[in-house]
């Protein structure tokens, strides 16, 4: 079957870009070659690669249909046509899926979608969401074939395909990292962080450029990365995605990575990758860590006079200044009646309009765009429409679009292709609808409908972006340098570099490192454990396979003289509520309180578990040190767990982020002395968490673990004045920036 790949045709500008083309789409002019972007076969000033990007997008735009720029205002999930399992229902490439989805679902909206080419020239649709997780070569050749179809179009706009990240090891989570295994693999972003902790945060270029370089060698030129939400409540389901809880050190970040992954301190350019910054105002506000996507979570709550400046807004100022291409608004709304005082980074008096951020006139515009200079565009968060609409239930789905693109400044629209309900706003503006229907109340008809000036703004701004990557000139990629890049040694072994400083010791009775000397003769018994007893098993079974490298190992705990306990913790679901606070204790059949619609403890309980057959770990520690040997424990750090349960039975103790079980073995044999420092304050137990019957935790939801102490009562605190941190038996506190050292 014909593939784009194998029929495209390369025309070299001497000092300028390559022109790539599947359908001879090019202008000679002036001694240059130029892609003949609106199908006329005559230049056209936004034709040049030689003019400025904006000015290019905003006279391009003025020559799309209304049809064609509602098509680009919304991005959602697509499939790969290597997916398909009726291949009546492929293109002839055998790329391309062309089969319809009838009313297909997702956490964000349930609608109707059509096969690619029929989404591509009949809808228009130009951007897109990939969450699966093909090879290098065979995401190269997917995109050249979106590519070739969309030169079929009179008028030429690329395909933008959009990922979360794809450059860290974990289990994939819809919505958080869509893909794991393929490209370089780093350790959690909060392994990364506690590397740069213990080492330099220079380890940062080297993650960013191979970003940079792998995706685009495979036409991925978009993405969902990085959060640079400053964690504050220790129950947020997102907290793996963030780098931690320190402002300052995140802001480090991204100061280095921005400008490294876009290919300059400009913005995006032609090598570039486009980077969408999220959750802006910062999603670790959480209300006792309860998650926007479901109802509970609607409020960001600010407790702490001036935190909003202090904690959460730094790091995306630091994003704008380094011209993150764009930022996404977290789905939550402010909560005033829980909030104190809140002041910008310029100092003026925050109004907490009741909108979710995405539909924020004061955060987006005035905040935002105002006040911190912010020249990109914004990309919504997913489901904003539909199903995460908080503040503006009130709207339809068509207001709601006019709302957040008319009124508070959205660019793109993530979580489905509501086109219909766009051209319905877009025709409320033009007739007289409102006339013979109310106006909401609280709302002007000017803001909820979707006039000419806020789509062609809209539109431009994504087309800028597109521009500056290059991408009307060639957005082509060869499938077999695709495969190359990706095979990078030096950035996999830079990667594995990261996850060995990665590994955290937070404990050790002078049991670590496992020397040769103290090895001898001794059996090791290696298990791990998780939430669910059948992923333990098959854990177990992949650790003692990469142990052997390392130990003598035996599969009778009763004869081990050392035991090494694999422990990966897992708490609640990201897309759907617990009945009460998400647990942090690792734990089996702990009976904890329900809460009611508005996030307060009440008298039913349920039953959590963290870590299934957890009771395990205790017995194996006594049997061992019955036998004089000793414990050592690693636990994979997703959330600020309670360690209590697992320090108290192990002579030695590490932490882990997705980090590879090799690179943990390297630092307890000794092969690689740990560096790596606590990128989290871990709390001491459920005391320092509890709700009271209003929902008002006892250490706020808005301040960072390090500075929990400042508020937390005097009578919790011990004789150092601290209460929060976990403190160990050798009277260690795991708190931020901690960890020891051979």
């Amino acid at each position: 079957m014909s593939k784009a790949s194998e029929h495209i045709a390369y025309y070299k500008n001497e000092n300028g870009p390559v022109i790539g083309t599947a359908k001879e789409r090019v202008i000679e002019k002036d001694g240059y070659y130029f892609k003949d972007i609106d199908g006329t076969g005559e230049y056209k000033e936004f034709d040049d690669w030689r003019v400025p990007a904006k000015i290019r997008a905003q006279a391009y735009v003025k020559q799309l249909t209304v049809a064609e720029k509602i098509g680009q205002l919304f991005v959602a999930d697509w499939r790969m046509g290597l997916y398909q399992k009726d291949p009546s229902k492929l293109d002839e490439s055998g790329l391309l899926d062309e089969g319809e989805v009838k009313k297909g679902s997702n956490i964000f909206a349930t609608q109707d979608l059509p096969g690619t080419t029929d989404g591509l020239t009949g809808w228009f649709i130009r951007h897109l969401i990939l969450r699966t997780n093909p090879k290098p070569n065979e995401l190269a050749d997917w995109h050249n074939q979106l590519h070739s179809v969309a030169e079929d179009c009179k008028h030429f706009v690329p395909v933008q395909t959009v990922s979360n990240s794809r450059n860290e090891k974990g289990e994939m989570v819809f919505g958080m990292n869509d893909a794991a295994g393929v490209f370089a693999e780093w350790p959690g972003t909060l392994g990364i962080t506690a590397a740069i902790k213990g080492d330099t945060i220079e380890l940062i270029d080297d993650f960013a450029d191979c970003i940079r370089r792998e995706w685009n060698a495979c036409g991925l030129r978009k993405g969902y990365m990085y959060m640079a939400d400053t964690m504050t409540d220790p129950r947020w389901q997102r907290t793996y995605g963030t780098f931690g809880e320190d402002p300052e050190l995140i802001s480090a970040i991204f100061e280095r990575m921005i400008p490294i992954i876009q290919g300059g301190e400009n913005g995006v350019d032609r090598d570039g990758i486009a980077m969408t910054v999220k959750h802006f105002p910062g999603g670790g506000a959480r209300e006792n860590g309860f998650d926007p996507h479901y109802k509970m979570g609607q409020w960001n709550v600010y407790p702490t006079e001036g935190s909003l400046a202090k904690y959460h807004l730094p790091a995306f100022k630091v994003a704008v200044d380094k011209k993150a291409s764009s930022i996404m608004p977290y789905y939550a709304k402010p909560a005033a009646q829980k909030s104190a005082a809140q002041t910008t980074l310029g100092g003026a008096s925050v109004k907490m309009d009741p909108y979710g951020f995405a539909f924020n006139k004061v955060m987006i515009d005035e905040i935002l765009r105002g006040e911190m200079g912010f020249g990109g565009y914004i990309n919504s968060d997913s489901g904003i429409i539909h199903n995460m609409c908080w503040g503006v239930e009130a709207l339809d789905p068509a207001e709601r679009i006019g709302f957040a693109v008319n009124c508070a400044g959205v660019d793109v629209i993530s979580g489905s292709f509501d086109i219909e309900a766009a051209l319905e706003a877009y025709n409320r503006g033009k007739n007289d609808y409102y006339d013979t229907h109310p106006v909401p109340a609280g709302y002007k008809k000017e803001d909820i409908i979707l006039t000419d000036e806020a789509l062609d703004r809209a539109v431009a701004n994504t087309l800028t972006e597109m521009f500056e990557l290059g991408m009307f000139e060639n957005p082509y990629r060869d499938p077999a340098a695709a495969v190359e890049v990706v095979s990078t040694a030096s950035d996999w072994a830079n990667a594995y570099s990261v996850h060995q400083k990665s590994v955290t010791l937070l404990k050790n009775k002078a049991v670590l490192p496992l020397t040769a000397e103290k090895l001898a003769g001794k059996k090791v018994y290696v298990e791990a454990f998780k939430k669910k007893t059948e992923d333990a098993v098959k854990e177990t079974a992949s650790v003692r396979e990469t142990a052997k490298a390392y130990f003598t190992l035996t599969d009778d705990v009763n004869e081990a003289d050392i035991a090494i306990l694999m422990v990966s913790p897992s708490s609640g679901e990201y897309f759907s509520a617990t009945p009460g606070y998400l647990e942090l204790e690792i734990c089996e059949g702990k009976v904890v309180p329900n809460v009611d619609d508005e996030g307060r403890p009440v008298a039913e309980t349920h039953v959590e578990t963290t870590l299934a057959d957890c009771g395990r770990l205790k017995e194996i520690a006594a049997t061992v040190h019955k036998n004089g040997g000793v414990v050592i424990s690693n636990i994979n750090f997703t959330l600020a767990w309670e360690v209590g349960a697992i320090e108290t039975v192990s002579d030695a103790l590490l932490a882990g982020y997705n980090t590879e079980p090799k690179a943990t073995f390297d630092v307890i044999a000794g092969a690689f002395a740990p560096v790596g420092r606590l990128p989290i304050t871990l709390p001491k137990d459920d005391s320092v968490l509890a709700v009271d019957e209003n929902g008002k935790c006892i250490s706020p939801n808005d301040v960072p673990g390090f500075d929990k102490d400042l508020y937390i009562p005097d009578k919790m605190k011990d004789n150092n004045g601290k209460a929060y941190a976990y403190r160990d038996e050798a009277g260690n506190y795991y708190e931020y920036g901690f960890g020891l050292s051979y």
